[in-house]
């Protein structure tokens, strides 16, 4: 799909305020490290992560969605009166009715003439939302929108070291748990809208691609349905595998939708799931690594979030500039993949 007078108008993060380190973690599961004779330091080795940062307790996706919303409608030049439709993105809801849109709405004080509805895509629901936004754009259907998404991850964190202290797991059952010791908490926006509305615009939406695998739609599964509070359930190494593959196919017709290749693109922001699968991926599609701007090393896997977080934080600071093109790849469990490319402005 390509996109024509679509911009993103502005974009801003908020971080969680409370830093979780890894070592802190493995604190925590000092009785299961002993137990199994684990090394310390395993988990930051393994993944890069440092830390990680969560909401209070209490907080719900829609509040830090609506923090994330607030900071980016002071950023933006166009009147949130003005503002056609909101999406909600994240995999964090606050309940199954009504739409979490409904609570962003009413806490950023939205009209009653802007629409809202959730999109729902495991950590590709951002990504999702910000084409669907430049395809409604394009069309005519809608002047701007405001995409949002909020994610706590802090809930399924403690329910994962409950269940990690239980005595009757040993080295092989462990491992569909440790998935979840990388996930973090965070919150971002973006006001999208035609060109000629936007005074100055961060970057122009160009065009994406996007590929999906369901047969390795059972490789990830949360649910909030467990007695214990939220469970979530990774087999990471067929992921991994499964992932890169996907990554590889969606690549390729990126590539050819966007007339360009791996030298094409000044700067490659990827899903921020640890050192292994950057490290994977850019051997796997040919990119330099030095294109590449991170922010799970401080921050972790904040599923929906974390893609334009870190974008928001590569403008920040400077490390995506006027004039250059930048590749957004994308994915989600299920599997899906989409890579979008943009040139900032």
């Amino acid at each position: 799909m390509k996109f024509s007078r679509a911009v993103i108008e502005s974009i801003a993060c908020v971080p969680a305020p409370i830093v979780w380190t890894s070592a802190e973690i493995e604190e925590q599961l000092a009785p299961l490290y002993e137990r199994l004779k684990l090394p310390q330091g395993r988990l930051e080795l393994m993944t890069g992560i440092r830390e990680r940062r969560f909401w209070h307790p209490g907080t719900q996706p829609s509040q830090a969605s609506a923090l994330a919303g607030e900071a980016v409608l002071q950023k933006s030049s166009l009147p949130r009166e003005s503002l056609g439709w909101l999406f909600h993105c994240a995999v964090s809801r606050d309940r199954l009715e009504p739409a979490t849109a409904a609570y962003v709405h009413g806490a950023l004080g939205l009209s009653p003439r802007t629409g809202f509805f959730d999109i729902s895509n495991a950590c590709l629901g951002f990504m999702n939302g910000l084409t669907s936004a430049a395809a409604m754009v394009d069309a005519g259907l809608v002047d701007s929108v405001l995409v949002v998404s909020g994610e706590n991850g802090g809930p399924l964190v403690e329910n994962t070291l409950r269940q990690l202290l239980d005595p009757a797991l040993d080295r092989q059952s462990i491992k569909p748990f440790f998935a979840n010791l990388t996930i973090g908490s965070g919150a971002v926006a973006a006001v999208v809208c035609r060109d000629d509305l936007a005074k100055h615009p961060v970057a122009r939406l160009s065009a994406a691609a996007a590929r999906i695998d369901t047969g390795a739609n059972r490789l990830c599964e949360g649910h909030s349905a467990a007695a214990d509070g939220l469970d979530m359930r990774t087999d990471s190494e067929a992921l991994l595998e499964a992932g890169i593959a996907l990554a590889r196919a969606t690549w390729d017709d990126f590539c050819a939708e966007t007339g360009g290749n791996a030298a094409t693109f000044a700067r490659v922001i990827c899903h921020q799931v640890g050192r292994r699968h950057q490290l994977r991926l850019y051997e796997a599609l040919g990119l330099a690594l030095d294109k590449d701007f991170s922010t799970f090393e401080t921050c972790g896997n904040m599923g929906s979030v974390s893609l334009p977080y870190t974008l928001a934080c590569a403008l920040d600071e400077n490390a995506a500039r006027p004039g250059d093109a930048v590749a957004l790849l994308g994915i989600g469990s299920g599997l899906s993949c989409q890579m979008t490319a943009i040139h900032i402005l």
